[in-house]
């Protein structure tokens, strides 16, 4: 994965920098200033050298013998994964899944916000009232644009996911977390990443079963 003319970066790598994010975290609400590499490894669930190696990638970090500044390898991290600021997103599709996903309140505190939702029919009475305004498909185009929107959540039925993608993408989404039981077909410069359920539920039955 390559961007602002670095190298190729695996995509597994920025994975896991999203789980030392939250590593360090918890580190600095704790009170904790320095972390050996060893000890965020452990936190992390990988080895030592699995770390060093996906931080290299983004500069030389730590000192031999003293570990690394918690503070400023988590400022680092929130600047490669773009979430120092609070990064505005949508969310398309506000059905059971969709309307628990925008009652969430986790999401600002991770550096990103959801600013309005879409659906085909806004007006339908829904289970709870969500804080987020409800807008018609139609609306979608001009709000992307306006602010500068680059990520949307996609919560719509399988039958609808490929051409309510392709409305995203033509109004400049980038970036879509997907939740439809469907793969979507998408310019390559668009980044999909598919949340499956089912699939992941027949994953933990396999390794469960006796």
């Amino acid at each position: 994965m390559k961007r602002n003319g670095q190298p190729d970066i695996p995509r597994k790598t920025i994975y896991r920098l999203s789980i030392y994010s939250r590593c360090l975290a918890r580190l600095r609400e704790n009170g904790i200033g320095t972390v050996s590499s060893e000890a965020l490894a452990k936190a992390a669930g990988v080895k030592p050298t699995q770390l060093r190696k996906d931080l290299a990638y983004f500069g030389t970090f730590g000192t031999r013998g003293l570990g690394y500044e918690v503070a400023e390898l988590s400022k680092k991290i929130c600047e490669e994964l773009g979430t120092s600021r609070l990064q505005p997103v949508i969310l398309v599709g506000v059905g059971h899944l969709g309307l628990a996903l925008l009652s969430y309140r986790g999401f600002e505190k991770e550096g990103f916000e959801i600013v309005a939702a879409f659906d085909a029919d806004p007006q339908r009475e829904r289970d709870k009232k969500a804080k987020q305004p409800i807008y018609g498909m139609d609306k979608l185009a001009a709000l992307v644009r306006e602010q500068n929107i680059k990520m949307a959540i996609l919560t719509v039925p399988a039958a609808a996911a490929q051409e309510v993608a392709n409305h995203l993408v033509a109004a400049g989404i980038t970036g879509i977390l997907n939740f439809a039981p469907i793969v979507i077909s998408l310019p390559e410069e668009v980044m999909v990443n598919n949340v499956n359920l089912a699939i992941e539920l027949e994953n933990l039955s396999y390794f469960t079963q006796e």
